[in-house]
């Protein structure tokens, strides 16, 4: 077969993810090997090249996880859409209520501009 679609994105991940923990172990690895020889002598950069080639490792795991695992559960792809659906048809009914309390605003709006004020001279042209 050739290399397409799922198969070849599902590689391309695994690579990926695998390179990613390559890196993260170079980086603690590093940063022991910094503090050991004694080349680094701040303690605080040693810990946070520690602690971000830990991260880089966990995620790199979880990405692994995710991407070499099938799925045995079925996906909860129709309840989203079954969802989705309902949510867009009370968002449709909300929007039609004030799509049509605002034309009412309008034609208020329109009878209130055209009321001639009572406060003014009654023998004014306008």
């Amino acid at each position: 077969m050739v290399c397409g679609g799922f198969t070849c994105s599902k590689n391309a991940l695994c690579s990926l993810n695998v390179v990613y923990m390559l890196v993260g172990l170079l980086l603690i690895g590093v940063a022991a090997w910094g503090k050991g020889f004694g080349i680094v002598s701040s303690i605080h950069i040693i810990g946070g090249v520690i602690a971000v080639g830990f991260f880089l490792l966990l995620i790199s795991i979880v990405g692994l996880i995710g991407a070499s695992c099938k799925p045995t559960c079925p996906t909860c792809g129709k309840k989203m859409l079954d969802h989705a659906s309902e949510a867009l048809r009370i968002l449709g009914g909300v929007g039609l209520f004030f799509s049509f309390t605002e034309i009412l605003g309008v034609w208020l709006a329109m009878r209130y501009r055209n009321q001639k004020d009572p406060r003014a001279n009654p023998s004014a042209f306008l």
